[in-house]
């Protein structure tokens, strides 16, 4: 373990860089020519410019990447989260060209990148799904009807390739069924370069639940407790919490078994996240993501396991070094996002922040790369910050983040840290009482009773 290429940028570039560190390999930094002052370009031990700011010359540019791992003698290359992190043909190339991909093997990203084959291939390790889900949208709309009459309205429909939450619609009844299938077909396509959907039952007041594993590929797999993400605004998580509080051990650990058995008939290598909705004590399963997650971060706080440290040793070929009754977890931890945007449009901001003020303390962590004078550009995703709290239970891990939001100061742009605070201080969340309708509820109950954001 030499030398490592962090083919990513952001938080995520600097989370990996530390655990490099910690381990004694080398970095390199590949950026784009607007990110050249990004924290994580400024610590690596190599950098290397790939392109210019467009995404699509500069952070997907396959072969300027492979280049720039190439010339500076990387070992490996990690691709963090999004980008090319579950780009089937990217851990390919990569692997062709003589590196190590840090991830799991370009067939397994391929079948579980298509969310219609994810399923199918769950269905066959007998993990339950949701009604409908297996099988793409007919062009024949007569068959289209019958097929959600028999699902049962609301249904939803999705991308095969989506992510993110793009590529979704809920669909009440069949008058809209036509138009919304365009919608999404269009949406997908321009997201995702592909116009294969697909529909399901919508189960629209379920809990979205993560089981989090680690797996090397040789017979050897562990689950490193869950998560709950219900707290989600247009399908996009915002908050998250581990573990998931309110869902029997018994059932809980059943469906983890379940996922850790699969892992091993898969033979898959590296860390991943089945996503499941809960509903009236069931769990149906949505789709398996093969990086490491945005909220990897309060999985690690919880069980003090570096999932990033375990990702890169996996792909180096070592054997798991966790047993499964090693993994114990203590206390509760939650994650805000905090995005640079307005929180009544959700449209991004952009500009130079002026002031930043970080919040810290005891059970606080805060993963983000931006600084005093850092410019937020229109070029990538808007979450510039993640805060993260431990406590020694649930109350006390809200409570930490309560202060932790009121200390954050963050100028010259806008952010989402009004939303994050009401979403803390709401008696419903204290409570526990949470599903994925909790953010549209909220926001109703704000604009019924006049009060602002």
């Amino acid at each position: 373990m030499k030398k490592i290429l962090i083919a990513n940028r952001g938080e995520i570039a600097l989370r990996i860089l530390r655990s490099c560190k910690e381990m004694g390999i080398k970095t390199v930094a590949v950026h784009s020519t607007i990110d050249k002052n990004l924290k994580h370009v400024l610590l690596a031990d190599e950098t290397v410019c790939i392109g210019p700011p467009e995404i699509s010359k500069s952070y997907l540019n396959i072969p300027s990447i492979i280049s720039a791992a190439e010339i500076t003698g990387s070992t490996a290359i990690h691709p963090g989260y999004g980008f090319l992190a579950e780009n089937a043909n990217f851990a390919e190339q990569v692997e062709k060209s003589g590196f190590i991909f840090i991830g799991p093997k370009a067939d397994t990203i391929k079948k579980m990148g298509d969310k219609i084959s994810a399923i199918n291939i769950m269905k066959s390790y007998k993990i339950p799904c949701i009604p409908g889900s297996n099988k793409k949208i007919s062009i024949n709309m007569k068959k289209n009807y019958k097929y959600a009459e028999k699902i049962g309205y609301p249904i939803i429909l999705k991308s095969s390739k989506g992510g993110g939450g793009r590529g979704i619609r809920i669909v009440k009844n069949k008058y809209k069924l036509k138009e919304n299938i365009n919608l999404v077909k269009k949406e997908t396509n321009s997201s995702f370069n592909d116009k294969t959907i697909f529909m399901e039952k919508y189960l629209h007041d379920a809990r979205h639940i993560e089981i989090q594993i680690l797996a090397d590929g040789k017979g050897n797999a562990v689950y490193i407790s869950n998560r709950d993400c219900s707290i989600q605004l247009n399908n996009r998580k915002i908050l998250e919490e581990a573990p998931a509080i309110g869902i029997n051990k018994n059932i809980i650990d059943n469906i983890s078994k379940i996922c850790i058995n699969v892992c091993i008939k898969m033979k898959y290598k590296g860390v991943g996240t089945f996503e499941f909705l809960y509903k009236n004590k069931k769990f149906f399963f949505i789709e398996m993501n093969t990086r490491i997650q945005v909220e990897h971060t309060i999985t690690e706080m919880i069980t003090g396991i570096d999932l990033i440290k375990e990702q890169i040793n996996i792909s180096f070929g070592n054997i798991l070094s966790i047993k499964q009754n090693q993994i114990k977890t203590k206390g509760h931890s939650i994650e805000c996002r905090i995005n640079a945007e307005n929180i009544k449009t959700l449209l991004p901001s952009t500009g130079k922040i002026e002031e930043l003020h970080i919040p810290s303390g005891f059970g606080i962590r805060w993963e983000s790369h931006i600084y005093n004078g850092y410019s937020i550009t229109h070029y990538y995703d808007s979450m510039i910050a993640k805060i993260i709290s431990l406590g020694e239970n649930r109350y006390i891990a809200i409570k930490k983040m309560q202060n932790a939001l009121t200390e954050i100061i963050i100028s010259g742009i806008e952010t989402n840290i009004k939303l994050q605070k009401k979403i803390l201080n709401n008696k419903k969340f204290i409570k526990g009482k949470i599903n994925s309708k909790f953010i549209k509820d909220m926001v109703k109950n704000i604009i019924d009773q006049n009060m602002h954001f």
